[in-house]
């Protein structure tokens, strides 16, 4: 194994990780997974190597005590995705070969639940007739491929299945990790609530990751624009512009990880004040009216199947959220009824559907719902839904500061909120670097454009 391997967690093609924060971040995902779900004993979580070879690594594994109080870590048992770890073609599906949930997670990007473990038919264990037979979960964690490749996407050598088909190549994402959860015997089912926790920190643990990929790329040109002799000032100048120009993407995952918050405190409304119908819900009912329709044109059903799942990957605030609805869903429904020979029926259904989305869409910021939840002190209360339902258009330290400072507080009683906070304390940090980093660049281009190289170079060290 070269000396790079053994420093860093290699994920996917230009994502680099060091092995510190690597584990650490792979620990506190088991660890919130394990203390949250109290029927899960046990999780891993295996790293996926560049394309095409995909090497999956088992990371860390923790298992819970009784007690549910520690959480015992390491590599205890034989297997073979410990490291060195296992290729692509030593797991995917082959005639012959015992089928693995790892592969279905890998060539899908899907996740796996094996509910029933005695009929599980992707569990080797199963399959071989020995061992220990576990029900468990297992969730990709993807990450896009325009936010790996910040440069435009390389021309890369995609994996192939058994057919000799390229995995991957029509999809916006790669697999960088997958998360494995063990439950107790039958305690876990397809679409559960559990399995959609472990599909939402599954992007948490992704946006982690990527925070310390651009953290590390951001210091190395710092001290690469430090070093560098006057001839190669130029091009690390124009090669941190153009990252610098991609700083957009924190702000993002700020605003991603804030919409994560707002989705917890309106199902903690929810469920404190029986509210029923929820987003998922109704886009739900939306896409069985939409699979029932089947003379309608193909190609209006498939935008609109496509407009109902960006909708629930998407984290808006109310206001946008519905100004989205009317342009992306509601005006291709009106396009599509307007074809459907005036079925009227089909046309309340639709409504109503439509209606009880833009109405869920305002849960989290009802004065009377609000007013109604006792769980948490009538002050917190005010000043928290004025904070998440007042996201800010550009990156702002000081509400960024309070919302830090509230998730610190144990009264406001949110499932995830240490490890929201954990990463918007990443995020912040990542903020400040690339904004000081910013404004050293600008400081040495300006100086190369003067003829002022050696200049600048000093001004960056200091």
């Amino acid at each position: 194994m070269s000396a790079e391997h053994t420093k860093f967690g290699v994920f996917a093609l230009s994502l680099r990780v060091d092995k510190t924060s690597l584990e650490r971040a792979c620990k506190e995902i088991i660890e919130t997974i394990l203390f949250c779900l109290p029927n899960a004993y046990k999780g891993t979580v295996y790293s996926i190597g560049s394309p095409p070879h995909l090497l999956a690594t088992r990371v860390t594994s923790g298992i819970i005590d009784r007690e549910r109080e520690n959480i015992s870590w390491g590599l205890p048992e034989k297997s073979d995705y410990n490291p060195p770890g296992k290729p692509w073609n030593e797991y995917r599906d082959e005639p012959g070969r015992v089928l693995e949930a790892m592969a279905w997670c890998v060539e899908k990007q899907k996740s796996w639940t094996a509910e029933d473990p005695e009929t599980d038919t992707r569990s080797a264990r199963v399959q071989i007739g020995r061992g220990r037979k576990d029900s468990h979960h297992m969730e990709p964690v993807l990450i896009r491929k325009q936010d790996l490749f910040l440069d435009g996407e390389p021309n890369l050598e995609y994996p192939r299945n058994y057919d000799g088909e390229a995995i991957w190549q029509d999809t916006d994402y790669m697999v960088v990790a997958v998360i494995k959860i063990h439950f107790h015997p039958r305690t876990i089912k397809m679409d559960s609530p559990e399995t959609r926790l472990i599909k939402k920190l599954s992007r948490t643990l992704g946006t982690e990751l990527l925070s310390y990929q651009l953290r590390e790329e951001s210091l190395k040109a710092m001290r690469e624009l430090a070093q560098d002799k006057v001839n190669s000032c130029n091009i690390i100048s124009d090669s941190l512009r153009n990252t610098i120009t991609k700083s957009g993407l924190i702000f993002s995952l700020i605003k991603h990880e804030i919409g994560f918050l707002r989705d917890q405190w309106e199902e903690a409304l929810r469920e404190g004040c029986r509210v029923p119908g929820t987003k998922q819900q109704y886009i739900e009912r939306l896409g069985e009216i939409l699979d029932g329709m089947k003379n309608a044109d193909h190609k209006l059903r498939e935008e609109l199947q496509e407009a109902h799942r960006k909708f629930l990957e998407f984290s808006l605030t109310p206001e946008k959220a519905e100004n989205w609805i009317r342009v992306k869903i509601e005006n291709k429904w009106d396009l599509l009824l307007s074809n459907n020979n005036g079925n009227e029926d089909l046309k309340i259904r639709v409504r109503e559907a439509l209606e009880g989305l833009r109405r869920s869409l305002y849960v989290g910021k009802d004065p009377e719902l609000v007013r109604s939840y006792h769980d948490v002190p009538e002050d917190l209360k005010r000043e928290w839904v004025e904070l998440i339902y007042r996201m800010p258009d550009q990156f702002d330290q000081l509400f960024l500061d309070r919302i830090i400072q509230i998730l610190s507080n144990p009264d406001l009683r949110l499932p995830h909120q240490d490890k929201s906070r954990k990463s918007l304390i990443h995020l912040k940090a990542l903020a400040k670097i690339m904004g000081e980093l910013e404004e050293n660049t600008n400081v040495a281009l300006r100086q190369v454009l003067n003829g002022s190289a050696t200049s600048s170079l000093r001004q960056v060290r200091q």
